[in-house]
């Protein structure tokens, strides 16, 4: 079978430049198989089957909240209707008064009401439409984060985290405004229509004075909405530039502080805050522009149509109530000017949909709906597998078999394609071409639920997710017992320092202060924790010295659910104790074999060793020395680091805390030795190099 590939390729690749993810490189994950009806049906809330735009993020948002959105707009012209009635009574009344009618009284009663009932629905206006605002804002925040945590890691690298957390943020909640706005620019022309209705019923000649200046009007906010739409377009721009800089920054604070490179980095940061202030000054010099033309033009109106008025009393054609009503209405309908602002913040909110709408078209990883058969081995095969990112072949035709129950490690120099193969195998992405199996069974074919149980990743950086060390360690899909929790943690070597912190496992894991190793054996203990059929290592041990990483290897052997193992390796110790080795180079598999047999090849042996003068290279490409390079490597680190488990214990005695040893009993071991690649038994186990 072949996958399909994206066919928006291209416009990938013109995506704006940011940093790569930490687990692998970036890139665009090919098209997915389609989805059931189910999952597109539920993965497009505004009901459009291609991915979203501004326009229809707006319009799901203001389906989302249709009935506020629809109160919104109903209560607004309730209050409008009232003050096209207030200028009406109140000319009534004043004609009354001033002829000593003795039904005066009602009619002032009447005029109270009408006034107390507009500035009610004023108020309820005003909740309802911090209420429609702040559902909207959520429902496009989770619209996005739904979006990018179901597309292909990689695509969401995309986005630097710092234009992501604006676009989710900052843009979410303007583009949030939109449907209120819209509700409120609505039953803001009802008011002003009305107005104008009535001058003409209670003399033509006001409102023809009116409307006189009215084409004026309409060329000032048409000159404001095209103007004011490019500026606010490339203010947010501009902003999420300096929130990505900013977040790089504190990201890498320990380097730069290193370098010496405050000055530099500051300077660097602040660089766009130049174009930002030039945009902000364009933005309100626009809306300065239109709102002092409007605040010009709607008072010599209002003079102009009393001034018709005066004239027409003066003739005996209008009565002086009718004046009164008059001036009134002339305002409301002079009130079409304050529509710049409505319009302004609806610009605004269209330009950060747009940009909201970014994340929220990734594609998603459309899973199926198959299962795994029970109680597999955990056969992993990838046929024919190509997976082509910018031009660039990462990996090209792979062909692989890792019987069930083996341990196999991926070597190659940088760049030769073992993080995106360790990314295809447990379906973080799919390839542009061929299959991925597990016990026979296509990985886009198996439903998510499964295929997570069943496949675990530990990364090199990992990322603990909950309120504690122990939610994070128990993070997964259902729940997993605490003991399995800690069980998971004495076998990554995580244990002993865990009960040391200030709260044990209770430890928020914000508040723990963990080095490098420390965070790759949690991440570890994670995977262990829910160890299924295969375990995907991607240079998840890279912190750990020598003997905790020896320690971890034996625990995973012994105390973890058996399974398959795809390490991507680095130590020539890691690819020695590995049923098989898989060696790539440039994106292809150049052999796959024991690591003492492929030792035999000196390219091979030059993986691991550094150039230096031709005496150091022989004595390092001598066969017979390297074969136990794993075990002089482990004893010279040890000797070195002073062996960690020592230190934790130490550690555990000085606090009056018990030694890892201690700490409960120990799983027993598997009952049967794992198969190796060629039927060879499973790596030793008590302490012996292979």
């Amino acid at each position: 079978m072949v996958l399909p590939r994206r066919g928006n390729r291209a416009s990938r690749a013109s995506a704006p430049e940011t940093r790569p993810a930490p687990e692998f490189a970036p890139g665009a994950c090919p098209e997915p198989p389609p989805a059931p009806a189910s999952a597109s049906a539920s993965g497009s809330a505004s009901g459009s089957t291609g991915p979203p735009t501004g326009t229809s993020l707006l319009l799901g948002a203001a389906r989302h909240s249709a009935g506020r959105t629809s109160a919104v707009f109903l209560c607004s012209a309730a209050s409008a209707a009232a003050a096209l009635a207030a200028p009406a009574l109140l000319g009534r009344t004043l004609d009354l008064l001033l002829g000593r009618d003795d039904s005066a009284k009602f009619w002032l009663t009447v005029c109270a009401v009408v006034i107390t009932a507009e500035v009610l629905l004023d108020a309820v206006v005003a909740w309802l439409s911090g209420t429609v605002a702040a559902r909207s804002t959520a429902w496009l925040r989770v619209r996005g984060l739904r979006a990018v945590l179901d597309a292909c890691p990689e695509d969401g690298a995309r986005f630097s985290p710092g234009d992501l957390t604006t676009r989710l943020s900052a843009n979410a909640t303007e583009a949030g405004n939109a449907p209120v706005t819209v509700a409120a620019l609505a039953a803001s022309l009802l008011a002003p229509a009305g107005a104008l209705v009535a001058l003409f019923l209670i003399d033509v000649w006001t409102a023809v004075a009116f409307l006189v200046g009215l084409p004026l009007l309409v060329l000032v906010l048409r000159a404001f909405t095209r103007d004011s739409s490019e500026s606010v377009a490339r203010y947010q721009r501009v902003q999420s530039d300096l929130a990505a800089r900013l977040l790089e920054a504190l990201d890498g604070a320990r380097t730069i502080a290193a370098a010496g490179a405050e000055g530099r980095e500051r300077a660097r940061i602040l660089a766009p805050l130049a174009e930002l202030s030039a945009q902000g000054r364009r933005m309100w010099l626009v809306h300065g522009r239109a709102v002092a033309r409007g605040g010009v033009l709607m008072p010599l109106l209002t003079t102009a149509v009393l001034a018709v008025g005066g004239l027409r009393v003066a003739a005996g054609r209008i009565s002086v109530g009718e004046l009164l009503a008059v001036s009134r209405y002339a305002a409301l309908a002079a009130g079409v000017g304050a529509v710049a602002g409505l319009l302004g913040t609806l610009v605004r909110s269209r330009s950060a949909a747009r940009r909201t709408a970014g994340p929220a078209a990734l594609p998603a990883l459309a899973y199926g709906t198959g299962s795994l058969p029970p109680d597999g081995p955990g056969t992993l095969e990838l046929r024919g597998v190509t997976v082509v990112r910018e031009g660039r072949a990462l990996l090209s035709d792979v062909e692989l078999r890792i019987p069930g129950g083996a341990s196999a490690a991926v070597v190659g120099r940088s760049g030769a394609g073992k993080s995106m193969l360790a990314a295809v195998a447990g379906r973080l992405t799919d390839p542009d071409e061929g299959q991925v199996l597990l016990d026979g069974v296509r990985l886009e074919t198996v439903a998510r639920s499964p295929l997570r149980r069943e496949v675990g990743y530990a990364f090199e950086r990992p990322v603990l997710f909950g309120d504690t060390i122990a939610e994070a360690l128990a993070d997964g899909p259902g729940r997993i017992p605490e003991s399995v929790v800690r069980s998971a943690a004495r076998a990554a070597s995580a244990d002993a320092f865990v009960r040391l912190l200030p709260k044990g496992y209770a430890t928020p894991p914000a508040h723990a202060p963990l080095s490098g190793g420390e965070l790759q054996r949690l991440g570890l203990a994670r995977a262990f924790a829910r160890a299924g059929r295969l375990l995907i290592l991607d240079d998840a041990t890279s912190s750990l010295d020598t003997v905790t990483e020896r320690q971890v290897e034996r625990a995973l052997a012994r105390q973890v659910r058996p399974g398959t193992r795809l390490v991507v390796a680095h130590r020539l110790s890691s690819a020695a104790r590995a049923d098989l080795v898989i060696w790539l180079e440039d994106g292809r598999v150049r052999a796959v074999g024991p690591h003492t047999e492929l030792w035999r090849d000196p390219e091979y042996r030059g993986i691991f060793t550094t150039p230096g003068p031709p005496a150091d290279r022989d004595q390092a490409a001598g066969a017979p020395r390297a074969e136990g390079g794993a075990r002089a490597e482990g004893r010279a680190q040890g000797e070195r680091e002073g062996g960690s488990r020592d230190r934790d214990r130490g550690r555990g005695r000085g606090r009056g805390r018990a030694p890892a040893s201690a700490a409960g009993p120990r799983p027993a071991p598997a009952s049967a030795p794992v198969p190796g690649a060629a039927g060879r038994p499973a790596p030793a186990t008590d302490g012996t190099e292979p």
